[in-house]
């Protein structure tokens, strides 16, 4: 590859990743919809379900996002009656998120979107855990 080719557009490795994230969340919209689920409420739902209560904080951390920009999406979702923000019994400073009755039968109807979106993308679960397990590299997550 010439000096020259290495700056095409085509050839950026940031380019691939930030069209590829675009299209897989176009890919989810309407696979969420259903559910009355955006993709970033779809994120920090996964999340509670592996392991609630919560803090704020915590929550951030795992889904690599700030607080202040994950603090709406944890208020609408309470306003959906999917999450409640509870105060912490040892320190009342903090609200941890948990998940409600609502949000768990939330879980079962979002037990078919990784199906969904293998079928979409045509992609068996194989073929999406190396994608994954690749992209981990740059997202700084560890690869299990």
């Amino acid at each position: 590859m010439s000096s020259d080719d290495l700056l095409k557009l085509e050839n950026q490795l940031c380019f691939a990743v930030v069209t590829a994230a675009r299209n897989v969340v176009s890919l989810y919209r309407p696979v969420l919809e259903p559910l009355g689920l955006t993709h970033p409420q779809y994120l920090v739902m996964l999340a509670l379900w592996d392991s609630s209560p919560r803090s704020l904080g915590e929550l951030a951390d795992e889904l690599a996002m700030e607080p202040a920009t994950l603090s709406p999406i944890v208020k609408r979702l309470e306003s959906q009656g999917r999450v409640a923000r509870i105060r912490r019994a040892a320190d009342e400073r903090v609200l941890d998120i948990t998940v409600t009755d609502a949000g768990r039968a939330l879980r079962e109807q979002a037990l078919d979107v990784p199906r969904q979106i293998m079928e979409l993308t045509g992609m068996d679960a194989a073929e999406v855990a190396t994608l994954r397990n690749s992209l981990g590299r740059f997202a700084g997550r560890p690869v299990r």
